[in-house]
């Protein structure tokens, strides 16, 4: 049974021009007066479909999203390999949630989201703490190169056929910098080695996801959102986000005083709870459900727990 709100329609959307030639897709949902919240989604490169609308009360809430740049109904679109990704860091993206703050005049708002978004809203909650009410994250990454590298290298031993084809994809060996390969191969000037490169990504991905029951949520996006989330991907993984390896969770004192509810699957092989465990333990006032039998995706018991934070937050101060 789903127990998440009805569907629900933007009543104001548009694209903030953030500057360097690039305009951010964004849009509100629910109740005017609500409580302000921001989803922020994943990938990096996957773009903001309209699933996230149904975990919040439309009554309650005023929710916000937005397609990060260079993603989803965000341009230039970086399925076009003529799009220049040089001005698309963690530092440009936590500039645009601000940019995106100060354009819709909201002075505090709650932020949601999960895998790469958590890592995103963590930073930016990190630099802005005064600007964030609470905070709820499904799925918990921060980034971290020692993530990564199980990302694409340690985890390969629960997959090793996989893993061995996603090597080969990228031409190099079990030693080298696979990512750092797939990201010099999607920008290569033939276009069939950047199409194989990224099918070859998304085919890695969407085994890490295999024993959940979700299909191939990768590989089976359309073409053009899937040569954007792998080109932004290996762009972001292969410079560790340019974070300081640890910083996140070092620093994680800063959100003291900000209610959060950390939900992560215990069987998240792509992202190990111990990640979810190490911010929990660093961060004040926090909450950790570890969701037995879940996965980076989740179950009912997942879905069960999120709504519950978002309803409890929608009437907290």
């Amino acid at each position: 049974m789903d127990e998440r709100y009805p569907p629900i329609e933007p009543y104001d959307h548009g694209l903030l021009d953030v500057g360097d030639g690039n305009r951010v897709y964004w849009e509100v949902c629910g109740n005017p007066a609500g409580r302000p919240a921001l989803v922020v989604h994943g990938g990096p490169g996957s773009g903001c479909g309209p699933w996230p609308r149904r975990n919040f009360d439309p009554a309650r809430y005023r929710v916000v999203l937005f397609d990060q740049r260079n993603c989803g109904r965000s341009t230039p679109h970086a399925a076009d390999p003529a799009t220049d990704l040089r001005h698309n860091t963690t530092e440009h993206l936590i500039a645009d949630m601000e940019r995106l703050r100060e354009h819709l005049g909201v002075d505090r708002w709650l932020l949601y989201g999960g895998s790469w978004g958590s890592t995103l809203l963590l930073a930016y909650a990190q630099r802005h703490p005064e600007r964030v009410s609470a905070i709820v994250i499904a799925a918990v990454t921060t980034t971290r190169r020692s993530e990564i590298d199980w990302l694409y290298r340690g985890v390969g031993r629960y997959f090793p056929r996989e893993w061995e084809r996603f090597l080969a994809g990228g031409g190099v060996g079990p030693d080298d910098d696979v990512v750092g390969a797939y990201a010099r191969l999607v920008e290569d000037p033939d276009p069939a080695v950047r199409d194989r490169a990224v099918l070859d990504w998304c085919a890695w991905e969407d085994a890490l996801v295999s024993t959940e029951g979700v299909g191939n949520p990768y590989g089976d996006r359309p073409s053009a959102d899937r040569i954007a989330m792998v080109r932004i991907c290996v762009r972001y993984f292969s410079h560790g986000a340019w974070l300081t390896e640890g910083a996140l969770i070092r620093d994680a004192g800063r959100l003291a005083g900000i209610p959060g509810v950390l939900i992560h699957g215990r069987l998240d092989l792509g992202s190990p709870p111990i990640t979810a465990w190490q911010l929990h333990r660093a961060w004040p006032g926090s909450r950790l459900h570890l969701v037995e039998e879940a996965g980076h995706f989740g179950t009912a018991a997942t879905r069960r727990h999120l709504l519950a934070a978002l309803d409890h937050f929608a009437t907290t101060d």
